[in-house]
This record gives C-alpha cells, sequence and structure tokens, in this order.
C-alpha cells in the first residue's frame, strides 16, 4: 500500500515536474523549475527547504525524489543538514492527490509486491539518509507535522519545535502504517507503550507534550525557531567533526549491541580518537 499518510484535511493538489535543488561548493542554493524541494549551502550546513507553501507543503513522490536527489549531492564537507517548510506548516502529510486514479501511488496496490516494496524502498531513501554518521540533522518544526511530515521530522537527529507545532501519526486511522521509517525513533524516543497509543489513535501532540515525551530538542516562540535553530547548529559544530561523527556512529549502534560489545566499539573508536589527536600534534602512532 502507499507510503506516508494524507494530509491534514486541507485541500492539497499535484505538484510540479520532477526536480530538485543541489547545493553548489560555494554556498548559495539552486532549484529546478517547479521543484517541491529548494537546498541553500551556507558553509558546512546545507537546509533542506519543503517548498509548497500554498499546500502546506503537503509530500508527494516528487517531494521523495527530491530529497533523496538532496542526500546524494551533498558535497563532502557538509556536517550539519538543517531540515524545515516554507509558510505556516512543516508538511501536512501526503498530498491526497497523489491516491486519485491517475496520481503517482494509484498503481501500488495492485502492483506485484515486489515491485511495490521497491516504491516503497525508494520513498524511504528520501528520509533514510538524514540518518547518516556523517551527518547530524535538525528538523525546525513549525505548525502542522503529519504523517510524512512527523516521520520526516523523526528521521532527524534533533528537533527544534515553535510553540504552535503539532504532531501527528495519522496513517493508521486511515487503514495505513506509518512506512517512511518513522516507527523505530518513535519507539526508541517515547517507548513502546506511548507509541503505539499515537499511531493508534491519531492525535495531535502539542509542542509542550512533546518537549515533555522526548520529541523536541528544544520548544520555542514561532518568532524565535530560525534564531534557535542557528543556535542549536552553532553549538553542534562546536564540536570537532571527526569526534561528532565517531560519537554519532556509537550512539547509532547502541541499541544493537549488547553492553559488552558497545564497550568494546568504544575501546576501538577512543584509539582512532586519540591517535589521530597524536598525528595532529606530531606525534608517531603504532601502524598497526
Amino acid at each position: 500500500m502507499p507510503a506516508g499518510a494524507a494530509g491534514d484535511g486541507e485541500p492539497a493538489g499535484a505538484g510540479g515536474p520532477d526536480s530538485t535543488g543541489i547545493p553548489n561548493s560555494t554556498g548559495g542554493s539552486e532549484r529546478g523549475i517547479g521543484s517541491d524541494v529548494r537546498v541553500d549551502r551556507t558553509g558546512p550546513v546545507a537546509t533542506v527547504t519543503l517548498d509548497r507553501p500554498d499546500r502546506l507543503n503537503a509530500q508527494t513522490p516528487r517531494t521523495w525524489a527530491a530529497l533523496r536527489e538532496a542526500g546524494r549531492s551533498l558535497p563532502g564537507d557538509i556536517r550539519v543538514v538543517v531540515v524545515r517548510g516554507e509558510g505556516r506548516a512543516f508538511s501536512a502529510g501526503l498530498d491526497r492527490a497523489a491516491f486519485s486514479p491517475d496520481g503517482p501511488l494509484a498503481g501500488l496496490a495492485t502492483a506485484p509486491r515486489e515491485r511495490a516494496e521497491a516504491s516503497i524502498r525508494g520513498f524511504q531513501e528520501a528520509f533514510g539518509w538524514l540518518r547518516r554518521p556523517d551527518l547530524v540533522s535538525v528538523a525546525a518544526v513549525q505548525g502542522h507535522a503529519i504523517g510524512a511530515g512527523f516521520q520526516l521530522a523523526l528521521a532527524c537527529d534533533l528537533r527544534v519545535l515553535a510553540d504552535d507545532a503539532l504532531l501527528c501519526m495519522a496513517e493508521t486511522t486511515l487503514g495505513l502504517v506509518p512506512d517512511l521509517g518513522g516507527t523505530a525513533p518513535l519507539v526508541e524516543t517515547v517507548r513502546y507503550s506511548r507509541a503505539l497509543e499515537i499511531c493508534l489513535t491519531g492525535r495531535r501532540v502539542g509542542a509542550g507534550e512533546a518537549l515533555r515525551l522526548g520529541l523536541a530538542t528544544v520548544v520555542v516562540p514561532r518568532s524565535e525557531l530560525a534564531a534557535a535553530t542557528d543556535d542549536l547548529v552553532a553549538a553542534v559544530l562546536a564540536a570537532p567533526r571527526d569526534a561528532a561523527v565517531e560519537t554519532k556512529a556509537l550512539l547509532l549502534g547502541a541499541r544493537g549491541r549488547s553492553l559488552a560489545e558497545q564497550e568494546a566499539v568504544e575501546r576501538a573508536a577512543q584509539v582512532r580518537r586519540l591517535r589521530d589527536l597524536a598525528v595532529a600534534a606530531g606525534a608517531a602512532v603504532p601502524d598497526d
């Protein structure tokens, strides 16, 4: 069945031609005509903006193709990716027009299982790259983050929420399931019982509750969202890149390891860091 969730009840139409903004090596941004996504580059920070404000940034397969290409095209010196939505909402979810008889998702239900799952795997890749160890991803969320919008925010490592943010996993109430990679981070963050309740009821979680549950890193007034996001990005960038990459990799893998296994991985990572620092200081280190 189709990926993502329907929107929040407001009308949403199909997007324009498939195209994406690709960050260049000197800063600034590029964006194709009709793209659902814009990518801006400022030094080591790439800002990925969902840019369909007239449709509350409702997502389509074109959006996911653009997000996937944005991840593949990032220069190697990007350290932080900020994901935001243009206008009054982060993202109202999947554009319902995609389910129309001539929409891009209309054939998934009747396609061979292997082909349907391959299509959904491609949609998942649009969000999955945000968890790469070499990047720290930050979602700046205002207004609605519904269904696919909530899952996009969950794909990010950190989430700055405006005080008007509303999070909702609407898929199950529509007869579907969350399938854009959102179930694992939701359970990891709020634990199984609360995750089940949020998904099965489809209720909206406000910014205050999101902060209490750990879904928000910080909550700020709407007028301060951009500044608070910039402050968090600056704090992340203050850590040396290699140490940050090693630390994220340690934390990402921790849930799948025993304590002894995790301690062993920590030891190996620390030796790498100590040797890198020693080499940088001009010392000789073993070649083993």
